[in-house]
C-alpha cells in the first residue's frame, strides 16, 4: 500500500518520477506527490486525487534529484495537507507502512516546539530527522539514527536541499529496491516503476539503510556495518506493465490468464512424472515427513488455499487447514513441527502473511513453502521451499491470474505430496499432468463465453444484492466470484455453501436478489440441482455457469451458461474465469473504477 519512487541523477528527473508513480498506483491512489531539490529549497508539489493531477501540477518542476509517492490513506483522512512528501526544514520525506510509536514520538518533537500540519503519522519522521540533523549533519547518519527509533512497518526515502544530489532511503518491513541506471540511482516500492530507466535491481533486506547519488551507491545496517546486496537483472519488461490494446488492466489479466497458466507450469515440460525438486532442492526431504499442511492466506489468496484443501485431502490424503493470515497469529494454536506451512502471496510482502509465517517458524514450525508471483520478496526469502507463479505483473487491484496460477501451484503440490506418500500411480499422475498441460486451451475456450457473459452483466448491474452459490471445492470459486463482484462493482454480494441455503440466506432470495451457481458435472450437481429448485420456488432468479453436460435446462427464471468441457478436479480454475468477466462487466455498466476501486489497494503491505 502506498508508492514511493526516488531517484538521484545527472538529468530532469521529474519524468521519471511521475511515469514512476503512474506505474505503482495500483497501490494507493487517494493522492499524490512529489519533492524535488530546487535553487536552495525544497520544491514540493501534491494533489489530491490520481497521479494525472500531480502530472500537470508539475509540468513546471525540473530537478536532478526527489522523491514522490502515492497514497492510500491510513493515518489522516485523503487531503493535500495529508498527502506526502511531509516537510521539515531542509528535509522532505516520504514513507509506506505504519510508525507503531508515533504517537510516544509526536509529543516529544511537538515539546520541543515542532508544529505539526498533518494527521499523518509519517510527518513525525520528517520533524524526527531534521532534530537529529542539529547535532548529526550527515544526512545518512540523521536518518540511521532515526530509523533507530522507530517502531512499525517502514520504507522512507529523503532528501535535504542543503546537501544536494543525495538521496537515503530505508526499509523495515515495506518493500523497497534500488534500481542502477546509466545516469542515475534510483529507488521505488516496485521493480514496475523503474523498468523506464533500468532493469538492474538492488533488493535491500530489512534494516538496511542506503544512499544514493548519480554515480554511487552505499548500503549499510543500521547498526552502521557496511553490507553489499547482489544486483539482479528484472525478467519484466516494460511492455509487460503497459495497457496496449485492453481498456483496463483486470481485463489484459483475465485474458492473459492462458500465457500465465502456461509459463507457471512450463516446470513440468514434456515430462510424464512430477519431481518434489520443482519446490526447492530439500523439498524431497523436507516433505517426507510432512503429516499436515497449514496454509495461510488473505482475501483472494485465502480462497485458492481453500481450494487447495479439497486437492490434498483428497489426492493426497493429507489433512489441511486453511488460516486466514490476520487472525492465525492472534489466537493461541497448537504447534506441529512436522506441518508444512504454506505461505500465499501474490506480491510476496502482505503484511499479515508475512507476519503470520513469522509467527508459525517462532512456534518450531520450520517446514514452510512460499507460493508467490514475485522472486525476490520477502516471503520467498524467509521460507525453506518455494514456487514462483509467473503469472507476471499484476496491476489491477481484483486478483486475476494471480489466483489461476496459485492454484495451478496448489495443483502441482497436491501431486508431489501425493506422491511422497505413495497415493499417486504413474496412470493417474501422468493423466493430471496431461490435464495440467492442456488447461491454457480449456481456459481460451472459456473467454470465448465473453460476449454472453456481457448480457448477464446487463440484466443485473442495476442490483444491490447478489448470491453467489457452490458446492464442494468449488464453493471457494463461489467466495472468490463474490469478493470480484463487491470489490469493482460495489454490488453487495454473499457466497454459501449452496447446502447451507435452507440455514439462513434462503430468507434474503427474492425476484430483487440474483442468484449465481456453479453448477459443474460432478458428483455433487444432483445435491446442487436441489438447492436451485429451492432458490426458484422463492421467485428468485437463477444465473448458472454450468458444464456441457450438466443435464439443467434452462427456463424462466433460470439463464444458463454452458462451459465447453469439463475438467475434473481442476474444474475451479476454469469456472473463475467466468465470475471474473461478470464481474469486470457489470463494473464497466456501472461506471466504476474498473482497477482502482474506493478504499482499495493492490499490495497489502500494513497491518
Amino acid at each position: 500500500m502506498c508508492g514511493i519512487v526516488a531517484a538521484a541523477a545527472g538529468n530532469n528527473i521529474v519524468p521519471v518520477l511521475v511515469e514512476g508513480l503512474k506505474k505503482l498506483e495500483y497501490r494507493g491512489y487517494d493522492s499524490a506527490g512529489l519533492a524535488v531539490i530546487g535553487d536552495g529549497q525544497i520544491e514540493r508539489v501534491r494533489s489530491v486525487g490520481r497521479v494525472a493531477e500531480l502530472e500537470t501540477a508539475s509540468a513546471d518542476t525540473h530537478s536532478s534529484t526527489g522523491i514522490a509517492h502515492t497514497r492510500w490513506a491510513t493515518h489522516g483522512v485523503p487531503s493535500e495537507r495529508n498527502a506526502h512528501p511531509h516537510v521539515s526544514g531542509s528535509i522532505a520525506v516520504v514513507h509506506n507502512g505504519i510508525i507503531e510509536n508515533y504517537e510516544s514520538l509526536r509529543s516529544e518533537l511537538s515539546a520541543q516546539g515542532y508544529v505539526f500540519t498533518s494527521d499523518t503519522d509519517t510527518e513525525t519522521i520528517a520533524h524526527l530527522v531534521e532534530s537529529l540533523l542539529k547535532s548529526e549533519p550527515d544526512l545518512f547518519r540523521a536518518v540511521q539514527q532515526a530509523c533507530r527509533r522507530l517502531v512499525g512497518a517502514y520504507a522512507i526515502a529523503v532528501i535535504d536541499h542543503r546537501q544536494p544530489g543525495k538521496v537515503v532511503v530505508s526499509r523495515e518491513g515495506s518493500p523497497l529496491l534500488l534500481g542502477l541506471g546509466e545516469t542515475g540511482n534510483y529507488a521505488a516500492s516496485d521493480a514496475s516503476a523503474l523498468l523506464q530507466v533500468t532493469r538492474n535491481m538492488v533488493y535491500l533486506e530489512n534494516g538496511d539503510i542506503a544512499e544514493l547519488t548519480a554515480t554511487t551507491l552505499k548500503i549499510e545496517r543500521l547498526d552502521s556495518t557496511p553490507v553489499e546486496r547482489p544486483v539482479h537483472v528484472s525478467q519484466l519488461s516494460a511492455a509487460a506493465v503497459e495497457l496496449g490494446s485492453y481498456s483496463h488492466y483486470m481485463q489484459k489479466e483475465i485474458f492473459e490468464q492462458p500465457e500465465a497458466l502456461a509459463n507457471t507450469l512450463e516446470i513440468v515440460g514434456g515430462s510424464k512424472s512430477i519431481q518434489p525438486g520443482i519446490f526447492g532442492a530439500d523439498a524431497a526431504n523436507l516433505l517426507g515427513d510432512v503429516d499436515h499442511v497449514l496454509i495461510l492466506a488473505c482475501g483472494t489468496s485465502a480462497h485458492s488455499g481453500m481450494t487447495a484443501r479439497y486437492w490434498l485431502e483428497a489426492v493426497a490424503g493429507v489433512p489441511c487447514t486453511v488460516e486466514i493470515a490476520s487472525e492465525y497469529r492472534y489466537r493461541t494454536s497448537v504447534p506441529n513441527p512436522k506441518q508444512l506451512v504454506v505461505a500465499i502471496s501474490q506480491s510476496g510482502e502482505t503484511a499479515d502473511t508475512l507476519a503470520a509465517l513469522r509467527h508459525a517458524k517462532a512456534l518450531g514450525q520450520m517446514k514452510t513453502l512460499a507460493i508467490c508471483n514475485v522472486p525476490e520478496s520477502a516471503i520467498v526469502r524467509e521460507s525453506a521451499l518455494r514456487f514462483i507463479t509467473r503469472a507476471g505483473p499484476e496491476i489491477g487491484v481484483a486478483s486475476t491470474k494471480a489466483f489461476t496460477t496459485q492454484l495451478a501451484a496448489l495443483f502441482l503440490l497436491t501431486l508431489v505430496m501425493a506422491k511422497v506418500r505413495n497415493h499417486l500411480t504413474a496412470e493417474q499422475e501422468s493423466s493430471y499432468i496431461d490435464q495440467l498441460r492442456h488447461l491454457p486451451v480449456a481456459v481460451n475456450k472459456v473467454l470465448a463465453l465473453e460476449p454472453d457473459i456481457k448480457q448477464w452483466a446487463r440484466r443485473f448491474a442495476d442490483k444491490h444484492h447478489a448470491l453467489f452459490l457452490g458446492r464442494g471445492r468449488h464453493y471457494p470459486i463461489a467466495l472468490e466470484g463474490a469478493l470480484k463482484l463487491k470489490e469493482i462493482s460495489y454490488i453487495h454480494a454473499e457466497a454459501y455453501p449452496a447446502g447451507e441455503l435452507k440455514h439462513g440466506p434462503l430468507a434474503l432470495v427474492d425476484a430483487a436478489m440474483p442468484v449465481i451457481a456453479i453448477a459443474p458435472a460432478d458428483d455433487l450437481l444432483e445435491k446442487l440441482k436441489s438447492n436451485l429448485q429451492e432458490v426458484r420456488a422463492r421467485g428468485g432468479e437463477l444465473y448458472v455457469f454450468a458444464d456441457a453436460n450438466s443435464e439443467i435446462p434452462e427456463s424462466e427464471g433460470v439463464h444458463m451458461l454452458r462451459l465447453p468441457e469439463h475438467y475434473g478436479l481442476l474444474s475451479p480454475i476454469l469456472h473463475v474465469i467466468p465470475l471474473q468477466l461478470l464481474s469486470y462487466h457489470a463494473a464497466l455498466v456501472k461506471g466504476t473504477d474498473v482497477d482502482k476501486p474506493r478504499n482499495l489497494a493492490k499490495s497489502v503491505t500494513v497491518e
